[in-house]
């Protein structure tokens, strides 16, 4: 996903990841939802609140079942399968997808929620467990499965927030008076 043309020079911008974070910015906006699977019936089910002008981009064939197809339907949201080519943009405002078979869709907006990724390896190399999603695994205090390490915020919860990560981390501090 990240390696689509112009999704770097939008992130942030008008490709985000959430809609508590950034709905509001984009409201009653013609947005789309890059994603497949569970993930993108999740983030519909968020997006819709926000906006009536929604589609959901799989790039590449849809991996639903047909209950999460029949849902999808039920809410008129369009699903369209085309790869992707890039992202035509304006200094990281999108203005339309470019597919692969060079048809278009405009948009003003897209969610796309991006593999998580641990870009420091020094975990890994303590020996601490890690989740499937990649995250470092912690109890309830942050504690790690390796003695006396701890671990709080974005590389221990998909909450990705300031506010978390404070939160976190006070829990550590809890355990280890």
């Amino acid at each position: 996903m990240t390696d689509i043309e112009g999704f770097s020079a939008c992130w942030g911008i008008t490709v985000i990841h959430c809609p508590y974070c950034h709905g509001y910015e984009v409201k009653n906006e013609r947005t789309g939802i890059l994603a497949n699977g569970y993930f993108a019936l999740h983030y519909a089910q968020l997006v819709r609140n926000l906006t009536r002008h929604l589609t959901v981009f799989t790039n590449g064939k849809a991996d639903f079942t047909q209950e999460q197809a029949d849902k999808f339907a039920r809410h008129n949201i369009p699903l369209i399968e085309k790869e992707i080519a890039s992202f035509d943009h304006e200094n990281g405002k999108i203005r339309q997808i470019v597919f692969k078979d060079h048809s278009t869709f405009a948009l003003q907006a897209l969610y796309a929620r991006p593999a998580f990724e641990q870009h420091c390896k020094i975990p890994e190399m303590l020996g601490c467990e890690l989740t499937e999603q990649g995250l470092i695994k912690t109890d309830m205090f942050q504690k790690t499965s390796i003695a006396n390490v701890f671990a709080c915020g974005d590389n221990t919860s998909p909450m990705r927030s300031v506010a978390y990560a404070v939160g976190a981390g006070k829990l550590n501090r809890i355990s280890i008076r």
